[in-house]
């Protein structure tokens, strides 16, 4: 929660015994610092201070009290001020709640009670204010691109140079790459890096979202629109109202989803299932998927129409495996962080350890080198990563041994002890799958075992 200031406040009242009674009641909070006027002129010529709140008597001797508070609007909207007067006109209550002011008072009995109250709303809603205000600025300093996304390879480098073009417009963006390599990060970056930033970013991954109900889910619906239908449901799209809304996995959806789609982005507008109001929209798209969708499109079950709709700008995320040592800047990236979170001491990575790191693929990419990195620091000793440490648990390391640089030799030598590992060394089995002679098997597994392989 963000830390509640010392208030600022403002009294303005020219009534010397009133002026009294409130140094009293304001006095006994020591939060509060409270400066005192006598007439709207000095106030206004004070509000340089920033004061959060005003108290501001109606009946002036030198200017009405709706001058002092339009004054005060147009100087700073967030400031609150509480109308405090002996008139008790409804109309003139009503006029000037309307004209902005945040609570009006009248001078009786139950003044001091009241007063106190409203003040202490007018905190929490300041504190709110403040908060929510940090809140967007931590958010906008995370998702600065040189902080949230860490390397500095040439394939990343081209990646920063399409995230600045990016956020200059409108356009929509379309972003692709392979599993785990932070393509809902990416959409988060250009998001929060452009004009839309102080409006909503609404995620929605299609692949997660069961297909009976994904229309409902991007477009709403009404009240009694279906069997279970029992109140109305904004969609994402309406949720996205002025800001983003990311397709992830859009290369999952289906054809007759995707023609309403189609709509809703050529249209600009959407209409809730089970309803018959058009809703204007105007959201940024940005779609992400791991599928090539120009493939899709030609095998007929991506819409030609939509793709290009959707393609906008495109930015393709490149694997881990080809951004050299950014592996080890975003190892020691995700190792600082967890040490951070846990509340220890950083810790070192040996050359060892590194060399490790550099060999492997990361077929995962980025997530699964967060995952490894994780599990490393559980298992170190002395704040020390060694190779010991690092487990490859990857569902494709089959495949690891061929994005390392070996001489042919070895890569075939390396595949045939692959396979006999997988049939228990059975050698007939393993000639077979590899459609090579019994014989040469012999032959390649003697010159493996004069090799040390």
């Amino acid at each position: 929660m963000y830390e509640k200031d010392p208030v600022k406040i403002f009294v303005v009242e020219d009534d010397p015994a009133y002026t009294k009674f409130l140094k009293y009641v304001l006095g006994l909070n020591p939060d509060y610092e409270v400066e005192y006027y006598t007439t709207g002129k000095d106030c206004l010529a004070n509000l340089y201070k920033n004061p959060a709140i005003i108290t501001l008597d109606y009946s002036l001797p030198d200017m009405p009290g709706e001058k002092v508070l339009g004054q005060i609007r147009g100087h700073d909207p967030n400031i609150n001020v509480i109308i405090v007067s002996a008139q008790e006109k409804i109309h003139t209550a009503v006029e000037l709640l309307k004209s902005g002011a945040y609570d009006y008072i009248s001078k009786d009995h139950e003044t001091k009670e009241r007063l106190l109250n409203s003040i202490n709303n007018a905190r929490n809603k300041t504190s709110l204010i403040k908060e929510i205000d940090h809140l967007k600025k931590e958010i906008s300093e995370k998702y600065e691109f040189e902080k949230s996304i860490v390397g500095t390879s040439p394939a990343i480098r081209r990646t920063f140079a399409l995230l600045e073009k990016a956020v200059q417009t409108n356009i929509s963006v379309s972003i692709s790459g392979e599993t785990g390599t932070g393509k809902e990060l990416v959409a988060k970056a250009i998001h929060y890096n452009s004009k839309r930033k102080s409006k909503p970013f609404v995620a929605v991954n299609i692949a997660a979202i069961p297909r009976e109900l994904i229309e409902s889910e991007l477009f709403g619906h009404e009240k009694g629109a279906f069997t279970g239908a029992v109140t109305r449901r904004i969609g994402k799209f309406e949720e996205a109202e002025g800001g983003s809304i990311f397709l992830d996995e859009i290369g999952e959806m289906d054809l007759n989803l995707q023609a309403k789609l189609l709509r809703v982005l050529q249209e600009r507008e959407v209409t809730r299932i089970g309803g018959n109001q058009v809703i204007k929209l105007d959201v940024r798209i940005i779609a992400a998927t791991h599928k090539d969708l120009a493939e899709e499109v030609k095998g007929g079950r991506f819409r030609e129409d939509l793709y290009y709709r959707l393609l906008g700008l495109p930015i393709m995320l490149p694997p881990l495996r080809e951004r050299g040592n950014d592996v080890l800047l975003v190892a020691k990236h995700f190792l600082d962080q967890f040490a951070t979170e846990n509340q220890m001491r950083k810790f070192k990575i040996t050359p060892e350890a590194q060399e490790k790191l550099m060999q492997y693929p990361f077929p995962g990419n980025i997530r699964e080198l967060k995952s490894i990195i994780e599990l490393s620091a559980v298992m170190a000793e002395d704040q020390e990563i060694r190779p010991q440490d690092i487990s490859f648990n990857s569902t494709a390391r089959m495949e690891s041994f061929l994005y390392q640089e070996m001489t042919m030799q070895e890569f075939m030598y390396r595949i045939i002890r692959h396979f006999l590992n997988k049939y228990d060394n059975n050698v007939l089995e393993v000639a077979k799958k590899l459609d090579i002679g019994k014989s040469s098997l012999y032959r390649y597994l003697k010159e493996m075992e004069e090799a040390g392989i």
